[in-house]
Parts: C-alpha cells; sequence; structure tokens
C-alpha cells in the first residue's frame, strides 16, 4: 500500500534501541521505553502560509530523527506499528554516524 501523509505532517519508523545497558545488563520488554528516534518515511508537500504560498518542509524521506516521547498517532500500515507526526513535534535531525561512547 502506497500512504502520503497531507500538509506538514509525516510518517515515521520508530528504531529500536539495543536491548542491553551500558554495563551488559539485557532490558526485558516490560521495562524498555519507546524509542524516541526514527526514520522518515514519507513527508507532505508542506504548509501554507497565510498568503497561500506553499513552504516546503525541512525534513525529507530517509532523515534520522529525534521525537518527544508522546508525539504523533500510531498507525498500522500493512501490519507495521508506524508514527504519523507534525513536523513541529519533531525535536532535530540526526547526522552522520552516531559517536560511540567512550571507554573509561
Amino acid at each position: 500500500m502506497k500512504f502520503r501523509p497531507l500538509h506538514d505532517r509525516v510518517l515515521v519508523r520508530r528504531i529500536e534501541q539495543e536491548a542491553k545497558s551500558a554495563g551488559g545488563i539485557i532490558i526485558p520488554d516490560t521495562v524498555k521505553e519507546k524509542p524516541m528516534e526514527g526514520q522518515i518515511i514519507s513527508v507532505g508537500s508542506g504548509s501554507r502560509d497565510e498568503n497561500g504560498k506553499l513552504t516546503p518542509l525541512d525534513v525529507k524521506a530517509g532523515d534520522r530523527i529525534l521525537f518527544g516521547k508522546w508525539s504523533g498517532t500510531e498507525v498500522k500500515i500493512d501490519g507495521e506499528d508506524l508514527l504519523i507526526m507534525k513536523e513541529s513535534d519533531i525535536l532535530g535531525i540526526i547526522e552522520g554516524k552516531v559517536a560511540s561512547k567512550r571507554a573509561a
């Protein structure tokens, strides 16, 4: 199924975090928090200002993003759990490789 969000909305797939803590402790699913990192699958055309001019979104499909814990609306499309959220719910774009933590 093809799905394209409208206006200033984006379709996001959550990126799951590792099941182990930094100390090597395995974290069970019952205490895991929902990830606040995701990858944009699809974006809308943008919003219109008061003059009717189309303002394109700052994000694009494929971007890795951070968003708030309670952001977006959960939907199921083709059996996959996804989020639809407004661009304003996105906190930022993750660029480049994620820096690894330094060994102590």
